[in-house]
């Protein structure tokens, strides 16, 4: 199981972008699905989670510019981000709670995907 984020890279100040993350291997379910993001220099912080029924919350920094859609059919979570800011610049990452079958168990354990950049610079 792992996850696969994409969709980072350079824009400018007040542009957009969507960052997805797929969920691949052999998955029983997924519950909920989270973006974080780590700025040079600074400690990782939660950017949107969205639980399998939909719930989402926000941080206050992006509430407003972001949103956080969910395909559950494709295991895939999106980030989409506007009105973006340089402050915005960041790795961003997803994590997901995965539910997966070990032999006759049901197991729930947390995944990372590989960070994706986001440079807001003009």
């Amino acid at each position: 199981v792992q996850l696969q984020a994409s969709g980072g890279g350079l824009v400018q100040p007040g542009g957009s972008l969507r960052l997805s993350c797929a969920a691949l291997g052999s998955i029983f379910r997924i519950n909920t699905m989270k973006w974080y993001r780590q700025a040079p220099g600074l400690s990782r912080e939660l950017v949107a989670g969205i639980t399998r029924n939909g719930s989402i919350n926000y941080a206050d920094f992006v509430k407003g510019r972001f949103t956080v859609p969910r395909d559950n059919a494709k295991k895939t979570v999106y980030l989409q981000m506007n009105s973006l800011k340089p402050e915005d610049t960041a790795v961003y990452y997803c994590n997901a709670d995965i539910v997966v079958l070990r032999g006759t168990e049901l197991r729930t354990q947390a995944y990372w995907g590989r960070g994706t950049l986001v440079t807001v610079s003009s």
